[in-house]
């Protein structure tokens, strides 16, 4: 890739250019290709390649090669379709093989998903004919996790949806894979979120400590355990939290809960403030729990497409899922669901309103505050 201007216009425009999507869902709109491909964005590897009209050839969003202009860019959604265009690949980037390599990481975890115990690396780079450094390397970008993380988090999600059906925790440990409850409990030290028994029967035996608080946004819920904040929404009262968690016992604040309420009040209304110190327990599902580090890997005054975060979750296809789960934040503002706008710039929807959504938004943009 050359940053060479021409001085006619490209053999097509760049953007008139741009085929429909192909095989692989959600290609996005071309700013938000371009800011992808200036990135050099490895999660956009294999959702579209780039075509440079002034050299002939397409590349991968992430290749190393020196950025073209602008004016010389379009983009397709596969190679066939740049092909078509009259456009070879790469030599540097190869962006041919994007195929090759999300069919190599769908087979592993096909392979994880289908096995009682986790395949060894070695075994899984060597069915793929890559090294088990280089199909580390690829697994995880692909995938978001490396392939045993990928595996203990798959065993951790089975254990934690068979908690919902079983009579007794133990059989949804067993049912998860775990050897045993010990295995399963060393498994989550460290981990956000309420022991298993709780989180399948509404939070019986823990104490949740909560208060409404007025804001400049509104009346303000926190809720927190001992682990950290549980909740925190707009509009609601004690009753709501009764009803998500109907077994957990509800109580009055103590002066460490007031600590950690003065932290949460000043995160909201304080653009900008630093939050990531601020403990939480929530739970999801092995996808939700990426999403919502995806978010709050977002810097304040910036958005996210909804795209951007189901490629930074690590499942570039699943945008609607990563919509879900997006709504299916318990958390708002410390897991900053707000910064997710739809592709085509709109603010899309939010469980507070919108109102509330873009007044977050106007107070994070620098000199919004």
């Amino acid at each position: 890739m050359t940053a060479a201007v021409i001085d006619r216009p490209p053999v097509l425009p760049p953007d008139s250019a741009r085929a429909a999507p192909g095989p692989v869902a959600g290609l996005p709109g071309p700013e938000e290709a371009w800011r992808a491909v200036l990135a050099r964005d490895r999660a956009y590897d294999g959702r579209f390649v780039t075509g440079v009209f002034s050299t002939g050839i397409y590349c991968r969003p992430s290749c190393a090669a020196r950025h073209p202009a602008r004016a010389n860019v379009g983009f397709f959604a596969d190679g066939a379709a740049a092909r078509a265009a009259g456009l070879r690949p790469c030599k540097r980037c190869l962006p041919d093989d994007v195929a090759r390599d999300e069919a190599a990481v769908a087979a592993a975890i096909a392979t994880i998903r289908a096995a009682d115990e986790p395949p060894a690396l070695a075994a899984l780079a060597a069915s793929a004919s890559y090294s088990p450094a280089h199909f580390q390397r690829l697994f995880t970008r692909l995938a978001g996790l490396s392939p045993a993380a990928y595996a203990r988090s798959l065993r951790r999600e089975r254990a934690l949806a068979a908690l919902g059906g079983a009579e007794r925790v133990s059989d949804a440990i067993y049912d998860g894979g775990y050897s045993g409850p010990s295995r399963f409990y060393a498994a989550q030290d460290g981990r956000l979120g309420m022991t298993p028994s709780a989180w399948r029967d509404g939070g019986r035996g823990v104490t949740i400590r909560w208060a409404v608080v007025p804001t400049t946004l509104g009346p303000m819920l926190v809720a927190a355990t001992d682990r950290g904040v549980c909740r925190l929404s707009f509009a609601e009262t004690g009753e709501d939290l009764r009803t998500r968690f109907p077994h957990a016992d509800l109580a009055e604040a103590d002066p460490a809960f007031a600590a950690l309420l003065a932290e949460v009040v000043a995160a909201v209304e304080e653009p900008g403030r630093p939050s990531a110190h601020i403990p939480l327990d929530v739970r999801g599902t092995a996808f939700q729990e990426r999403v919502w580090a995806a978010l709050r890997d977002i810097p304040p005054g910036e958005t996210r497409s909804y795209a951007e975060i189901a490629a930074a979750a690590g499942k570039p296809a699943a945008v609607r899922a990563a919509g879900s789960a997006n709504g299916a934040n318990n958390v708002a503002v410390l897991i900053p669901c707000h910064r997710v706008i739809r592709s085509d710039g709109s603010l899309g929807g939010y469980a507070y309103g919108l109102a509330i959504k873009q007044e977050l938004l106007r107070r994070e943009a620098p000199g919004g505050g």
